[in-house]
């Protein structure tokens, strides 16, 4: 058994390979720090799974809060690259061979996964973090379910610009739905539902572009998008409409934000 470890900031996502094919389980935990985070997920996914110490051969930890974590008690411990799990986590969980990973989390990063290559191509301060904080600070939304649940109810229309309220001719391969300005539509009366909403369309916005630009003289068409944020519904609705406008097959797979700790036990194999 291999247990692959993504250790963020606060929350920890851990994963079990019994072969390199058949994972047994998926797990989050929350906690105030990173040890508490990473050990609490080891003791609740082992007593979920009625596992031993002597049944995990290899610990693989990743991401950003790894580096606090020295080993976990007498099971072999490691750690890999951050961009190599997203890359491996990315393809496995998408079925593809090849593709361009967009990891969404506090911040975002891409990477190129393509015949065993993986590059980490860039990335941005633009995430889940920024949603959080700017939700807080204008909307009182402080939790992640309070944020999911605005956006959900949230009107674009009075927050955005679109090219059809400026222009009754297309543009280019530009839809009507295309946002010309985030936020250059913004009401007085927009409710907090509308901003919440504007923000995650702002933040997917600015994410599928970059992945679009990252594809831009490559071979690579297919993009898949891990992390946190992925759980977003609104998430799908703005990658359809850019996959409108440019040759990009965009992909959300089921249980997407494992998929860092996925490829950090794959790493094993």
């Amino acid at each position: 058994m291999v247990l692959g470890i993504d250790v963020g900031g606060s929350t920890t996502k851990i994963v079990g390979l019994s072969t390199k094919e058949s994972c047994i389980g998926m797990m989050q935990v929350e906690a105030k720090d990173q040890l508490t985070s990473a050990f609490g997920a080891f003791g609740k996914f082992t007593a979920a799974h009625g596992l031993k110490m002597s049944d995990i051969r290899q610990i693989v930890l990743t991401g950003v809060g790894a580096s606090y974590i020295k080993g976990m008690y007498d099971i072999p411990t490691k750690r890999v690259d951050e961009f190599l799990a997203i890359g491996l986590g990315g393809l496995r969980m998408a079925e593809l061979d090849s593709a361009v990973i967009v990891s969404i989390g506090t911040g975002t990063a891409l990477v190129r996964a393509q015949n065993g290559n993986i590059a980490h191509l860039g990335g941005s301060g633009v995430g889940g973090g920024t949603l959080q904080k700017l939700a807080a600070r204008f909307a009182g939304a402080s939790s992640f379910d309070s944020i999911i649940a605005l956006a959900a109810e949230g009107d674009l229309s009075a927050v955005d610009l679109k090219l059809g309220d400026i222009s009754k001719e297309k543009i280019g391969n530009l839809p009507s739905e295309a946002t010309v300005s985030n936020f250059g539509n913004l009401k007085d009366a927009a409710t907090s539902a509308d901003i919440v909403r504007g923000m995650v369309n702002m933040i997917f916005e600015s994410v599928g572009m970059m992945a679009v630009f990252a594809t831009l003289g490559d071979n690579i068409g297919d993009v898949v998008l891990i992390g946190s944020l992925s759980v977003i519904d609104q998430a799908k609705d703005v990658l359809d409409t850019l996959s409108k406008m440019y040759p990009i097959r965009f992909h959300i797979p089921p249980d997407a934000i494992y998929a860092t700790a996925v490829g950090a036990a794959l790493s094993e194999f």
